[in-house]
């Protein structure tokens, strides 16, 4: 790998190493070649990134995976509709994974990324769109047709999705250093769960309390905010890549090109097998509503609370891991999250045994557990960016991706073990699944242990083989 760094990058790195104070270059991030233009960009890309995804969190509690979008399904379904619901990571991890494999070396040789991220969250209100439209017109009645049609949709909504994690992870990698993407991560977690949760305290419990659940305006809600969200990102200043290092040779762009990556750097395998196992415990997202509307036997208005206590989570999570990753790293705070998520499946475990009805009082508590699953993938993208150089930002990010796949292809197994053998042995395998990939978190490289005295080293991936 070490070939495959360029003098210029190597040269620039040291360069910046020897101008700058001794207490500046310990705390330089490792993977920050100078660019003088867009660092004298980066206060007000930062807010932009951060206002863009404040208006994308608006939409998108409204569509939570644990909450609303599994209800809606079982709604059209009816009774045992666990392995349609097993279906849905399915849709989502593949769209999320597969497509952004062979669209990586695409986005890297475009001059300008945010053309990508604002076309892809336009796009990603169609779906919700659609959606609303045809719900308006069935006017509340159940159709044999409908749970295909809403599983094709999500399935083409999580393609853009994918996309859209994609372009927006290598946009964050190219416009924000990296100890400042905690701090992104911060402000537009913390202060879009605000907006988010006001909005659904004001709607969602007069449009779930109708008969047809109100499910047309929760989507017509969704596209309006994806479609803002994709205009914010229009506001961008980011500065035209260098159109001789775009281009894209006929080799790239593959299956075999990602799986070449994995081969060379050990330290990217145990990510992804940290990631995988992780993972998990999305295969179980679409469950915790069912366990709340069936065996606890709740109402669905409480949906809302659910949708607000997660919400709200995250945001408070979020004051702590920004700063936590910018000042201690993010394979520490990835380490920490893991393991943090592993308490909401076994919490909704226990609730579907505690006596004198605190189950069904206390279960609002699993949501809050919940609120670490998000930052968990914020933190491992942001790990990512570090263990591999700018260029390589879109092809290390589609690795993880589609290797966070793999796991969704026993979903529908789940769903279906979830009607046979109940929640509770799912849940605690999950868990279980969870823990041992926060344990494997320990066999990680710290990327900021690259910096040695007053001295920059170009980013070799670790563990790589002769």
């Amino acid at each position: 790998m070490a070939e495959r760094v360029s003098v210029g990058y190597t040269e620039a790195m040291h360069t910046i190493a020897d101008d700058l104070p001794p207490h500046e270059t310990q705390a330089a991030p490792p993977d920050w070649p100078s660019y003088p233009e867009i660092e004298a960009r980066e206060p007000r890309n930062l807010l932009l990134l951060a206002c863009h995804q404040i208006v994308f969190r608006a939409g998108w509690i409204f569509k939570t995976e644990s909450v609303i979008m599994p209800a809606f399904l079982d709604w059209l379904a009816g009774p045992g509709a666990g392995c349609l619901r097993g279906c849905m990571p399915v849709f989502s991890r593949f769209g999320q994974s597969i497509p952004p494999v062979f669209c990586a070396e695409r986005l890297r040789a475009m001059r300008r990324k945010k053309h990508a991220l604002a076309g892809l969250t336009l796009s990603m209100s169609l779906p919700f769109a659609v959606l609303a439209a045809v719900c308006f017109a069935i006017d509340g009645r159940r159709c044999a047709w409908m749970p295909g049609l809403f599983l094709v949709l999500y399935g083409a909504f999580f393609v853009l999705n994918g996309l859209y994690h994609l372009s927006f992870g290598t946009l964050q990698g190219k416009l924000i250093r990296p100890t400042r993407r905690g701090h992104l991560l911060l402000v537009s977690t913390f202060w879009g769960s605000i907006p988010a949760m006001l909005f659904a305290w004001w709607l969602l419990p007069g449009w779930l309390g109708l008969p047809d659940g109100g499910f047309e305006y929760i989507f017509s809600f969704t596209a309006a905010c994806f479609f803002l969200a994709g205009l914010t990102a229009l506001l961008l200043s980011e500065p035209g890549d260098d159109p001789r290092q775009q281009s894209v040779t006929p080799e790239q762009g593959n299956l075999a090109d990602t799986f070449s990556v994995l081969r060379r750097d050990r330290n990217l395998r145990r990510l992804v097998l940290v990631a995988m196992l992780f993972s998990c415990g999305l295969i179980v997202f679409p469950h915790y509503q069912a366990i709340a509307l069936g065996p606890l036997q709740l109402p669905r208005k409480s949906l809302m609370l659910f949708v607000i206590t997660q919400n709200a989570a995250v945001g408070i999570f979020s004051l702590f891991v920004g700063p936590l990753a910018d000042a201690w790293g993010n394979r520490l705070t990835l380490r920490t999250l893991v393991f943090g998520s592993a308490v909401a499946p076994l919490l909704a475990a226990l609730l579907l045994h505690v006596s004198g009805g605190l189950g069904p009082r206390l279960f609002w508590t699993v949501f809050i557990a919940l609120g670490i699953t998000p930052l968990v993938m914020r933190i491992v993208v942001n790990y990512t960016l570090e263990i591999c150089e700018l260029a390589e930002h879109p092809r290390y990010l589609s690795t993880v991706y589609l290797c966070l796949a793999v796991p969704f292809l026993f979903s529908p197994a789940v769903g279906w073990l979830v009607d046979a053998a109940g929640f509770e042995v799912v849940f605690l395998a999950t868990a279980g699944l969870v823990l041992l990939g926060g344990y494997m978190t320990f066999r990680l490289d710290e990327p900021r242990h690259r910096l040695r005295g007053a001295r920059l080293e170009p980013i070799v991936p670790g563990g790589e083989e002769e």
